[in-house]
C-alpha cells in the first residue's frame, strides 16, 4: 500500500492509500481538487473514502468527490456528517476488497467527542487526534478523554506510520523543546523535520516509535514532564499533567 500525503487547504493533509492495481483510498478530505489531481496523475481509480471527524476542513470536499465517484464513505456517528454510506464506531471494522485493506475503528474523543481513528495496513489515520510531537485542541473533550484516547494510539505497533492531519510538526517541536530541552530524539526529529520543511517537503507520516521519543503528550509519565508540571503547580495525576501541557500548547507563540 502506497501511503501518500495531499497538501490542501492551508495546512491540512489528505491521505491517499493506494495498491498497486490502482485502487485508491481518501481519508479526510477538505477539498476535492487535489484528491482529483493526484487521481489523474497517478490514473488511480476512487474506492472509498474514510472520515475521522466532522470538521469542514476535513469533510469539504466531499460531496464534491461523490458527484464524480459513487464509492462508499465510512464516518462515525455524527449528524453532522451528512454523506455517510456506513456509520463506524470502535471495534467495528472497516474491511475493503478493492484495495485490499482492513482498518480497525478506534474511538478518539477529545477533539471531538465523535472522532475515529482507522488503524491496519501498517498506518495509522489519526485526524486531529494526535500530531507529530502534539495533539489535537480539546474543542468538544476534556483532558481525561484526550489522554485516554492518545494512550490507546500510542499502544499500537511502534512501527505503525502515523499520518496525522496537518503539518504542525516544526510549532510543535518548538513547543516540545520547552518542556524537555535536554531530549535528544526531540532535537534529532526536529533537525529533520527542519531539513524536510525547507525542501517543501512533508513532516509525515512519522513512525509511532519517534513520537513515544519525542511527544510530550504521549511523555506524561517521563521525568521531564513531570518536573516540568510541577513548576506549573500541576504536579497531580497524569491527566493533571497533560491538561497543563495542552492549556501552556494552546497559548505558546514560539
Amino acid at each position: 500500500m502506497h501511503v501518500v500525503p495531499l497538501p490542501a487547504l492551508a495546512d491540512n493533509y489528505i491521505w491517499l492509500l493506494h495498491d498497486e492495481e490502482g485502487h485508491a483510498i481518501v481519508v479526510d478530505p477538505g477539498e476535492a481538487q487535489p484528491v482529483e489531481e493526484a487521481l489523474a496523475q497517478r490514473q488511480l481509480q476512487l474506492r472509498a473514502i474514510l472520515l475521522t471527524h466532522h470538521h469542514h476542513d476535513h469533510i469539504g470536499g466531499v460531496d464534491a468527490l461523490l458527484s464524480r465517484h459513487g464509492v462508499p464513505v465510512y464516518a462515525p456517528h455524527d449528524e453532522r456528517i451528512s454523506k455517510a454510506t456506513y456509520r463506524v464506531g470502535d471495534g467495528d471494522v472497516v474491511k475493503l476488497a478493492t484495495p485490499a485493506a482492513t482498518f480497525d475503528v478506534m474511538a478518539v474523543p477529545g477533539h471531538t467527542t465523535t472522532h475515529i481513528a482507522y488503524a491496519g495496513e501498517g498506518v495509522l489515520l489519526c485526524g486531529d487526534t494526535l500530531f507529530s510531537m502534539g495533539c489535537g485542541r480539546l474543542f468538544e473533550g476534556t483532558p481525561a478523554q484526550m489522554l485516554a484516547s492518545l494512550d490507546r494510539l500510542a499502544s499500537l505497533p511502534s512501527h505503525t506510520l502515523v499520518c496525522c492531519a496537518h503539518e504542525y510538526t516544526a510549532a510543535n517541536g518548538r513547543f516540545a523543546q520547552t518542556i524537555e530541552p535536554a531530549n535528544a530524539s526531540l532535537a534529532a526529529r526536529l533537525q529533520e523535520v527542519a531539513a524536510l520543511r525547507a525542501n517543501n517537503k512533508p513532516s509525515l507520516p512519522v513512525a509511532l516509535f519517534v513520537e513515544q521519543a519525542t511527544n510530550p503528550f504521549l511523555r506524561t509519565d517521563s521525568d521531564e514532564v513531570i518536573a516540568w508540571s510541577r513548576q506549573q503547580g500541576a504536579d497531580g495525576d497524569r491527566v493533571s499533567r497533560f491538561a497543563a501541557l495542552r492549556a501552556s500548547k494552546d497559548v505558546f507563540t514560539g
